[in-house]
């Protein structure tokens, strides 16, 4: 069963991956990809915000209450496409990548989803490879953004969607509820 709250466990402290549902996580997200993108890498704002934030789903990253990484999602026809991957430095390592990773697996699986992609630069797809189970794209040349020094490799990630993904069959209250929260009724659905 998905849960909204994915901790990674004891020894890595209070660190968990949620479903952006209110404006302050967004803007908590847009920090995090503020200070990773635009300020260490220097890409400009009008590449790194764009009209993409409004029909993705965000995930944010928290330590305690410090926002530390963000992920977004995209929904295609046949895959979803993880984007924005960002982590501030002091967290960088595998167990957050993963845990913060597998929450969003399992999110992209319960929608119905059996394919993630996602782009990376050479040396964080091989990390993607190793750490994530992706795999290289058949058949898709690498791609090069304007101002990146490197080309990007596209990488497909299997997912197994569990047996209560939503789909047509799925209760209709379910289809209600807030992203990523489907299995909490809603205090607006009518007792039986």
């Amino acid at each position: 069963m998905l849960n909204s709250v994915r901790t990674i466990n004891p020894s890595h402290n209070q660190i968990r991956t949620e479903v952006v549902t209110t404006y302050e996580q967004l803007q908590h997200a847009y920090a995090i990809r503020s200070i990773c993108f635009m300020e260490e890498h220097g890409y400009p704002a009008r590449q790194e915000f764009d009209g993409n934030d409004y029909q993705a789903t965000h995930f944010i990253v928290y330590a305690g209450d410090e926002p530390i990484g963000t992920q977004r999602i995209r929904w295609f026809r046949d895959f979803a496409k993880l984007e924005r991957t960002a982590f501030r430095k002091a967290y960088r390592n595998t167990h957050v990548l993963k845990a913060s990773a597998y929450f969003v697996f399992d999110h992209a699986a319960r929608k119905g989803y059996d394919k993630i992609i996602a782009h990376a630069q050479p040396k964080y797809a091989r990390l993607w490879r190793i750490i994530l189970g992706f795999k290289n794209a058949e058949g898709k040349a690498p791609f090069c953004f304007n101002g990146h020094r490197e080309p990007y490799i596209e990488l497909v990630r299997e997912l197994t969607p569990p047996d209560n993904a939503i789909s047509l069959r799925t209760d209709t209250a379910v289809l209600y509820r807030t992203e990523g929260f489907w299995d909490a009724p809603s205090k607006f659905e009518a007792a039986a």
